[in-house]
């Protein structure tokens, strides 16, 4: 891994995204900055890093990896579920089709691991209205993948667990989106978890977010990213798991663990800063995650991140 592009980017890190107005009304979200115009949307996918819903710090070329990675699923699942992308002009930027979305996240785990296991150990796992057995271990796999939904919040406040009861009964979808939305998760999340199997990893759970054009279901956001998916390192999953040690893991869970470890923070109060070393450490994990995925290291140029987005968009006729 080459560290030392790492340690050059941290200055140039894209953590604010001030670009001109004639791109459209600017949406600013925890990790990506959205401009619309009428029907289309301009997704800048920045090098923030959140976690336990705070933005903790920037990430160097983080952003980058999300925005390739997403495009990189985004094609190779198109012939499962539709999705939003027009085009890609940046490395950070995302032009994609306007959809009305759904206030839902819709949350696939193949394993009892993260957040869910720490729900498990507290006894609050019920609120999804779903069947759990007595007994189950730390990274235990599920006999089938199932749906944990969550409300899709806004910036600021957390988002919740539901029941598909509870999404029936508040109007979040109707019987008919509710059945299409499951059935299109699970047969993404199949799609990822047979890619991920040849690339030696194990796609242990993920968040899918749809909108609809007319009546067209569209998979939205991102896909299959570190951000929004936990990666294990297949061959060494029976062993840790038998031994009960953590997994390997290739994503955003490294932070999260390493807050709760090492400076006791999960989410309550202010979250402390965060080492260079640590974002660095990171930040190779996502690139690791990326080489693995798409079978090609991420060609790494450190420089003003901001300012090749615009020059990008200004040559692409968006600005």
């Amino acid at each position: 891994m080459n560290t030392s592009a790492l340690h050059a980017q941290l200055p140039h890190t894209l953590g604010q995204v001030h670009l001109p107005s004639s791109l459209g009304t600017h949406y600013h979200g925890k990790v990506r900055d959205t401009y619309r115009q009428g029907d289309r949307l301009i997704l800048v996918t920045t090098d923030r890093l959140s976690a336990f819903d705070h933005v903790l710090t920037t990430l160097p070329f983080k952003g980058e990896v999300l925005n390739r990675l997403a495009a990189f699923w985004f094609e190779r699942t198109k012939h499962v579920v539709p999705n939003h992308v027009l085009d890609v002009p940046d490395p950070n930027v995302t032009v994609a089709r306007a959809c009305q979305p759904f206030a839902l996240e819709m949350v696939v785990r193949g394993y009892l691991t993260g957040s869910l296991w720490r729900d498990y150990q507290k006894g609050t796992h019920t609120a999804y209205g779903l069947p759990f057995p007595a007994g189950l271990r730390k990274d235990e796999a599920f006999p089938a993948p199932i749906i944990t939904p969550a409300t899709k919040a806004e910036y600021g406040k957390h988002d919740e667990p539901i029941s598909e009861a509870e999404i029936l009964a508040r109007g979040l979808a109707s019987p008919r989106d509710w059945a299409r939305l499951t059935e299109a998760a699970l047969a993404l999340f199949a799609e990822g978890q047979k890619w991920a199997r040849t690339r030696g990893l194990i796609l242990v759970d993920t968040k899918y977010e749809f909108g609809k054009v007319g009546d067209e279901l569209y998979v939205i956001d991102e896909i299959h990213t570190p951000d929004s998916s936990r990666y294990w390192v297949a061959d060494e999953y029976e062993a840790r798991f038998a031994k009960g040690e953590d997994q390997r893991m290739l994503d955003k869970e490294n932070i999260r663990q390493w807050l709760i470890r090492e400076r006791g923070f999960s989410g309550q109060g202010t979250p402390p800063p965060i080492p260079d070393e640590v974002r660095v450490e990171l930040a190779g994990k996502y690139l690791a995650a990326y080489e693995r995925i798409t079978g090609a290291p991420l060609k790494l140029e450190p420089g003003d991140v901001h300012a090749r987005i615009e020059k990008n968009l200004r040559a692409a006729g968006y600005l």
